[in-house]
């Protein structure tokens, strides 16, 4: 048994990166979301948060953006958001209105409520990062219910507190002046 543990253990050794050099990380999709953004929402009435959104850019043309999201930074705290970002020329070319309107929040709307905070960069940066948000909207799933020790299989919309339903004419409005149809 020595014998096994201690060539286990030169096998592992020989395994290992050299000192002083990094193993390259797999490729994963879980890789990359290191885009910390702090914001309230809105929960079945309740305003949360604020919420630590961390993002990652799955497509840079229209931009689609997903995060996860937790109550806090706690190393072990549960997942209990997840947001799609994405451009406004495509959802509002997707989505109708009433959906819309239920559902989706518009981040320039949010952006200047100044609620949302962007973390872990120069101010140049976060920015720009705040820049490109601002031409996209957010859908946001709430997955585990405030209080329960356990996600439930209860799913409901979160919505930036900043959220205000558009009217026809406005949706209408803004659909156009994002196709370039104005």
């Amino acid at each position: 048994m020595l014998r096994f543990l201690l060539a286990l253990t030169l096998a592992m050794a020989a395994a290992s990166p050299a000192r002083g050099q990094e193993a390259a990380a797999p490729a994963s999709p879980a890789v990359g979301f290191d885009i910390h953004v702090t914001a309230p929402h809105v929960v079945n009435g309740d305003t949360m948060g604020p919420i630590h959104h961390f993002c990652k850019p799955i497509r840079p043309e229209p931009v689609v953006i997903q995060c996860i999201l937790f109550e806090t930074m706690d190393p072990n705290a549960p997942m209990t958001e997840v947001e799609y970002i994405v451009a406004k020329s495509v959802t509002r070319n997707t989505i109708e209105r009433d959906d819309w309107n239920d559902a989706w929040h518009d981040h320039a709307m949010e952006i200047a409520s100044g609620r949302v905070q962007v973390h872990d960069m120069p101010e140049e940066e976060a920015a720009k990062v705040a820049e490109l948000v601002a031409t996209t909207d957010g859908l946001i799933f709430h997955l585990w219910p405030p209080g329960s020790g356990i996600p439930t299989g209860e799913v409901s919309i979160a919505q930036a507190v900043s959220h205000v339903e558009l009217s026809a004419e406005e949706f209408e409005s803004q659909r156009a002046a994002v196709s370039g149809t104005e």
